[in-house]
């Protein structure tokens, strides 16, 4: 491949100039443009671009600009779940007005329901342009080389896996639009079980197969508020993010798990096991994955470094500032600390943007793809019902289509009443 990927970037927040720090390790493609609402902020995150060398971005005044631009061959859309279809609406209405583009990749979660993602995929399908689902954690390298070696080494000898378990833990997000559900669609389920029960997924599938090789048929799950409605923090949260967020009559669950009962093409029964969290308290994001089957097993976890720190309590007095210099989420300034060295690659970003920039350069769907997350908020709407309901959701009854989220609704208070 000779030519390169030029990509515009919707939004320039937290993970936007996560994904720009990424494109150091990605040969192939450059960041040539953002846009977000906020001109400011845009053309810091532009600017963040041209200082790592990954491409000449700039600003652009508007998204349809941006898609227009014949320096932009790709949009990674990257801004609120709220504004994921205005979003494709604005890249759709500049195609169709002379833009052009080879494919658009869209952050996880696709959408904040499912009629919102199905919206969207639909919008994609009209353009005839290429999609992208960007899930980082299925490119976690850890994941897919310990995939790689459970199954031809234990599956192949022993028969396929039977359990994934996958987490996601931290203490809260970066922005205030995640902490208020009508925004967001949720709570930390629809923020970060996506990731959870897409990588454990991708672990009980057997390589070469297609997601549909295996069929999810229950889902079972419980949500609910364990740190951030008790008074202190719910007074912490009004003071760093504005009054708009009040945990006391509005909140959003800060805990999930879900249990997400699969069918291979055998009929063989397996499962994923998928809890996440933004009550965590320990050095700051972690991310872990199991996966058992008849004769071996494998684990993942992001926190057991190769590298850690230690500073003592003599260094309290100066310890002033509040930074994310050793691992993303950082919740501590002293003690042991581990450090993750290289995060856009140890959580899957490099990998992943390698493949989508590959993927739309060769003209071909990546592994990942707007069906993929069309299928995931299936099942996040199918765990939030059985939380509400208090029971297992068969997924062959389930009426999702118009199903919204008590916590997106702004109506779910566990305080008041129970779910």
């Amino acid at each position: 491949m000779t030519k390169r990927l030029g990509i515009g970037f919707i939004g320039s927040g937290f993970i936007t100039r996560f994904h720009i720090e990424s494109f150091v390790a990605v040969r192939d493609g450059d960041v040539r443009g953002v846009w977000s609402p906020n001109a400011a902020h845009a053309a810091e995150a532009a600017a963040l671009a041209r200082d790592k060398a990954v491409g000449e971005a700039k600003a652009f005044p508007s998204i349809e600009s941006m898609v227009k631009d014949p320096g932009i061959d790709a949009i990674w859309i990257c801004g609120p779940n709220h504004e994921r279809i205005p979003n494709m609406e604005a890249i759709v209405s500049a195609l169709e007005d002379g833009g052009s583009l080879l494919g658009i990749a869209c952050e996880k979660p696709l959408a904040r329901n499912l009629a919102e993602a199905e919206k969207i995929r639909s919008l994609l399908k009209h353009t005839g342009v290429l999609d992208g689902y960007l899930e980082n954690q299925v490119f976690q390298p850890s994941l897919r080389k310990g995939k790689a070696l459970m199954w031809n080494r234990g599956a192949a000898r022993a028969g396929r896996p039977y359990l994934a378990r996958s987490a996601e833990e931290h203490s809260g997000p970066h922005a205030s639009w995640f902490w208020q559900g009508e925004l967001q669609g949720g709570g930390v389920l629809n923020d970060m079980m996506c990731h959870s029960i897409e990588a454990a997924r991708y672990l009980l599938t057997e390589p070469g197969k297609p997601r549909e090789s295996l069929t999810a048929k229950n889902v079972t799950a419980q949500i609910a508020c364990l740190k951030w409605q008790r008074p202190l923090y719910v007074d912490k949260l009004k003071k760093t993010y504005g009054s708009e967020i009040d945990y006391r009559t509005k909140p959003s669950e800060d805990f999930a798990r879900a249990l997400v009962e699969y069918e291979d093409e055998a009929g063989t029964p397996v499962i994923v096991e998928a809890t996440t969290s933004w009550s965590f308290v320990g050095a700051g994001l972690r991310l872990s994955m199991e996966l058992l089957g008849p004769e071996y097993s494998m684990k993942v976890d992001t926190l057991d470094t190769e590298l850690s720190l230690f500073f003592s309590r003599e260094l309290q007095q100066q310890t002033d500032s509040v930074d994310e210099d050793l691992v993303e989420k950082q919740n501590a300034e002293l003690g042991l600390m581990p450090v993750v060295t290289d995060e856009g690659a140890v959580y899957g970003y490099v990998d992943e943007n390698r493949h989508m920039v590959q993927a739309f350069l060769r003209g071909e769907r990546p592994e990942e793809t707007f069906d993929d997350g069309v299928a995931v908020t299936t099942l996040l709407m199918a765990a939030y019902q059985s939380a509400e309901l208090g029971e297992t959701v068969e997924l062959e009854k389930a009426e999702l289509e118009d199903f919204i989220p008590a916590v997106s609704r702004g109506t779910w208070n566990p305080r008041r009443r129970r779910c």
